[in-house]
């Protein structure tokens, strides 16, 4: 509502998530192929999970960050880096959450506004992909396969809304090592179970 009465924290909120937004835009367009390729070989995703929470304990421990004061304050050079590290995400086993939140951290990002910009990043990103893939797909859909789509969509929106408040709630008071931990956990079991 703020963007219709020309509020400037709201604009700013707006640039900020477009600006973050469209790195990913313009590689998944020019790399989907690729990318979609990738999607088939659990060793990139084993590797992935412990890549990952190798880089957030590192993160963790030598990030220098600053309260910001809200995803309106960050500036444009942040949110545009902040784009680019989601387009790791693109990497099957890298969490998208997890490189925008620890790439805003490593630009100097508190970890409350990381978490939040992240958050918010996912509508505009998880949109398009799903806009490309329905695109790209769509002609592959049987009868019925609108609602299906339809019902795992307000799922997955009634349930990020409760566990995004608990998320919030155990990294402001344990950071992120457990998650860290837990990935690196996963990917070593992935990767004996694959036979290396």
């Amino acid at each position: 509502m703020g963007l219709f009465r020309g509020d400037a924290a709201s604009i700013a909120f707006i640039r900020n998530l477009l600006l973050a937004f469209f790195p990913a835009v313009i590689l998944g367009l020019a790399f989907g192929d690729q990318i979609d390729a990738m999607l088939e070989n659990a060793r990139v995703v084993a590797w992935a999970l412990i890549v990952g929470g190798v880089a957030i304990l590192i993160v963790e421990r030598l990030a220098k960050t600053r309260d910001v004061g809200g995803v309106s304050n960050l500036s444009m050079s942040q949110s545009v880096k902040v784009g680019l590290v989601q387009c790791l995400a693109m990497i099957p086993g890298v969490s998208r959450s997890g490189a925008t939140i620890l790439g805003a951290m490593s630009f100097g990002v508190d970890r409350k506004t990381a978490a939040e910009f992240s958050f918010f990043l996912a509508l505009p990103t998880l949109t398009g992909a799903t806009a490309l893939q329905l695109y790209k797909h769509g002609h592959q859909m049987q009868p019925g396969d609108a609602g299906l789509i339809g019902i795992g969509f307000v799922v997955s929106f009634i349930v990020a809304i409760v566990v995004v408040k608990a998320f919030m709630a155990i990294v402001t008071r344990h950071g992120f090592a457990p998650f860290a931990w837990y990935r690196i956990a996963a990917g070593i079991a992935a990767l004996a179970w694959l036979g290396f």
